[in-house]
């Protein structure tokens, strides 16, 4: 009897990585390999690690887990090491010179190499399809790869290039596959979602595609990430606002408010114009619920600028909010600016924005008592069953738990119409109607 081989795929980063992983553990699985998705079963004797490569976290992260499964290697507890990814692409004479058990490094998109190093014949049939990591009843569908912006502080078109589309065609295929398999919730992903179909037809479709993919039978809910502020689509708004399937939830990530610092990050965007952006988006969605993402301590920022992002965070009163503290990427150009802020100082402004945040979300959250709500259902945890409103992904975003106990009949993956009763600051606690 023919022995199965085993893999397992360790997935580090955003959820584009993790779409990337789906990619490369379907062409294995339909080549007959045993598959195991971020597994701390070392009974799988090869391991692929996806790495990311954005900030300074995360590629600590990457390279420690790295690390750690080239010590397993060592050890005789596995057999082979691969590396893909974002860090990968980026450092990989680096890592072949430092990590010298890693078998091999591929970059972000060598899904053919990578198959061909394991002896796997890509297929043409499976190009297009994924193996599924996520619970089964939401996916990930990335719309396109790479970004035309050159933010002065980030690293991702040196590692991901420009920005290119998938054709509509194809995402609307792959979209009825992942339906067909259970899915009820579609989270759009792109390094910039909102620019999606520039390069391919002349002008954005973003609209037209979540209008096409809002048409699928079965599927209940359309979530778009990762728009872009500058230039941003206002068509997208007032499809929002009329078609119930997709989510009145926008991922932005401003990432500052003072014109001088924008204009240092190269964001394409003024303080007036992003002000203006946000209140556009309240008026033409109402009860959007707005995530974005502050980056602090960025070369330039003065005190001054730093009190008048606080002031925009108290004034806007966002619902979702996260902070990093900046870090130097080689190569953008930021590099070439005096990081003069200590580390110190940096996380300090973080907690500080966070602090403020944390008020505003608690506020946020008892405005919904007594409101009643379509809730996903994504897993359960002792006597909760954990869900999600429309107003919140997977994952980065807060959760509504309902006492199992008293509702014995939800079932994971199911929606169901649930009142709020009590809340905490990033957390909702509902009952079933």
């Amino acid at each position: 009897m023919r022995e199965v081989k085993k893999i397992n795929v360790v997935t580090l980063g955003c959820s584009k990585n993790l779409v990337d992983s789906e990619y490369l553990l379907k062409q294995l699985n339909a080549a007959g390999w045993s598959v195991q998705n971020d597994s701390n079963d070392l009974s799988a004797r090869t391991v692929v690690i996806n790495t990311c490569g954005f900030i300074a976290d995360a590629k600590e992260e990457s390279i420690n887990t790295i690390l750690s499964y080239s010590e397993a290697k060592r050890k005789g507890l596995i057999d082979r090491v691969y590396v893909m990814g974002c860090l990968s692409q980026r450092y990989k004479n680096d890592l072949q010179k430092e990590i010298p058990e890693v078998d091999g490094f591929f970059g972000v998109n060598q899904l053919q190499d990578i198959l061909s190093e394991l002896n796997v014949n890509f297929s043409t049939e499976n190009a297009n399809k994924r193996y599924i990591t996520t619970p089964k009843h939401y996916a990930y569908l990335k719309i396109s790869e790479g970004c035309n912006w050159g933010c002065s502080f980030c690293a991702i078109p040196l590692i991901r290039g420009k920005h290119v589309s998938k054709p509509i065609n194809e995402i609307i295929e792959q979209a009825k596959e992942l339906v067909k398999d259970g899915v009820k919730e579609l989270i759009l992903i792109g390094q910039d979602s909102t620019f999606y179909g520039k390069d391919l037809y002349g002008e954005r479709r973003i609209t037209q595609l979540v209008r096409e993919i809002s048409r699928i039978e079965g599927l209940s809910w359309v979530r778009i990430h990762y728009a872009y502020p500058a230039q941003f689509p206002e068509d997208l708004l007032v499809e929002m606002a009329l078609n119930p399937k997709i989510c009145k939830y926008i991922d932005i990530p401003f990432q500052h408010i003072s014109t001088n610092v924008l204009k240092e990050m190269k964001r394409g965007i003024s303080r007036n114009e992003t002000l203006d952006l946000i209140a556009k988006i309240r008026k033409l969605v109402s009860d959007v619920a707005i995530r974005t993402t502050l980056l602090v301590g960025h070369p330039g920022e003065t005190e001054s600028d730093f009190e008048e992002l606080v002031e925009f965070v108290k004034e806007v009163k966002f619902d979702r909010l996260g902070v990093f503290s900046y870090s130097e990427e080689e190569g953008t150009a930021s590099a070439k600016l005096d990081d003069a802020i200590t580390e110190a100082e940096k996380q300090s402004r973080v907690d500080r924005v966070m602090e403020t945040q944390r008020g505003i979300s608690l506020a946020k959250n008892n405005e919904r008592i007594g409101k009643v709500y379509e809730v996903i259902i994504d897993r359960f945890e002792g006597d909760w069953a954990i869900g999600r409103t429309q107003f919140d992904s997977p994952e980065v975003d807060q959760e509504v738990l309902i006492d199992i106990i008293e509702n014995t009949e939800i079932v994971e993956g199911e929606i169901i119409t649930c009142k709020i009763v009590r809340a905490e600051e990033y957390d909702l606690y509902g009952e079933v109607v």
